[in-house]
């Protein structure tokens, strides 16, 4: 029989290039060997699920815990929100464990068995669940987005993609020059450190390479273990924390700047004559009301926290500049007034003898040097002087308060975040 197997193969060889004709014979052969790896592959699955349970976790009979290697594949982050503290994300959750009732025999070129979506409800799976998770929801679309490799020595590889929205606890006393730390807790719903222990992978996280955010850039990503202990049972924990920095480049184009442009036309005030009431008080009321919406515009996304802001410091600080230019209008204009009524009232009554005697005098006297800017109310109108006090006096003190603020928010850490920080630290 050895002696004719080759010539069987010969002569099929010779029969299939003279009645096949475009289908070769290797082509045959090769359909022939995918028919029995095929059947092979049937019956290693059908031994597989004979006998398997999947209600019952591996281990369980021998009282061993299964570690389960988790990794996550992010694929995009769509959105943080201020307002409700929470992230969009879509991702990959990996997980590998190791099943001994899968064993099988390889043959050939086998180097796994990838199973069928309906096919993966026969098997045990970890049952790690989100904590943090607001509203989630597997990829069903064409078919459900999930894979499962089972190894020759038991190992399983199963492979979910996941999106939803999850929670972030924000701390925005620094806001819009904060950074925060945004986690993703996962843990076993059920099943206790006796029976399941869920840890990461070498590489706990990977990110796709298109991955990014308009709002933030995203910082190191720190893995820890934070097993856990409720109504007296200890269950297995890990999490993932990323670090968003803000980008704040819209907030200087949308916010920053244009309060600076209406606080310095506040002050072009400084410069209009006295005598033009309409055009300083119509200035006035226009930069005080424009700076009054803009502030409520840029709080309108955030949550009503009890704790001032940067964005709080800054709108009250311009606010407060600009409703200053608008009250030193209010009292040049009554100096001004006061100082007409005056002279008005000597004109009417016409100078008297003393007075006549005391300007002769005055005339004859040398000129006296006070103050730069204010001079004997009698030679010089008090209010032109409050006016050009204010043109140095304004400028300079917003200055010094711009100083302050990108200083000290720049480099200032939030009591929080150095806890949360801490508290980070702790648990890895």
């Amino acid at each position: 029989m050895e002696l004719w197997n080759p010539l069987l193969i010969f002569v099929l060889i010779v029969w299939c290039g003279t009645t096949c004709g475009t289908r070769s014979a290797h082509e045959i052969l090769s359909h022939a060997s995918y028919d029995g790896d095929k059947s092979h592959r049937q019956e290693i699955l059908d031994n597989i699920t004979t006998g398997y349970d999947p209600r019952i976790p591996p281990g369980y009979e021998t009282n061993t815990p299964i570690t389960s290697k988790v990794q996550l594949y992010i694929l995009s982050i769509d959105s943080v929100s201020d307002s409700t503290m929470d992230f969009g994300m879509s991702m990959f959750i990996r997980q590998r464990w190791n099943d001994e009732r899968l064993k099988y025999t390889a043959f050939g070129g086998l180097k796994h068995l990838e199973l069928d979506t309906k096919m993966i409800g026969d098997i045990w799976v970890p049952d790690l669940y989100i904590v943090n998770e607001k509203k989630a929801s597997f990829h069903v679309v064409t078919v459900p987005n999930k894979l499962m490799h089972i190894y020759p020595d038991g190992d399983v590889f199963y492979s979910m993609r996941v999106s939803g929205r999850f929670a972030c606890n924000m701390h925005l006393h620094k806001y819009p020059l904060d950074e925060q730390r945004c986690s993703l807790r996962l843990e076993s719903y059920g099943y206790s450190v006796e029976t399941l222990l869920l840890r990461w992978n070498d590489i706990p996280v990977e990110k796709s390479p298109k991955l990014s955010l308009p709002q933030f850039e995203m910082g190191d990503i720190t893995d820890h273990i934070c097993d856990v202990t409720y109504a007296g049972v200890n269950y297995t924990c890990i999490t993932m924390s990323m670090k968003l920095s803000r980008n704040y480049g819209y907030y200087m184009i949308q916010v920053f700047i244009p309060s600076i442009l209406i606080v310095f036309l506040s002050w072009v005030s400084f410069w209009l004559n006295i005598e033009a009431v309409p055009a300083r008080i119509s200035l006035g009321l226009l930069t005080v009301l424009t700076m009054t919406t803009q502030s409520s515009g840029a709080r309108a996304t955030l949550p009503r926290v009890s704790y001032v802001k940067a964005i709080d410091v800054w709108m009250s600080m311009c606010l407060i500049f600009v409703f200053a230019a608008l009250i030193e209008f209010a009292y040049v204009n009554v100096l001004a007034r006061v100082e007409q009524r005056r002279r008005q009232t000597i004109k009417n009554k016409g100078p008297s003898a003393d007075e006549e005697n005391g300007k002769a005098e005055e005339a004859t006297a040398p000129p006296q040097r006070t103050g730069r800017f204010f001079k004997d109310a009698q030679r010089r109108e008090r209010a032109r002087n409050v006016d050009k006090l204010s043109r140095i006096i304004f400028p300079l003190i917003f200055g010094i308060f711009n100083l302050c603020f990108w200083t000290v928010y720049i480099f200032w850490q939030p009591q929080e975040v150095k806890d949360a920080d801490a508290e980070i630290i702790v648990e890895g």
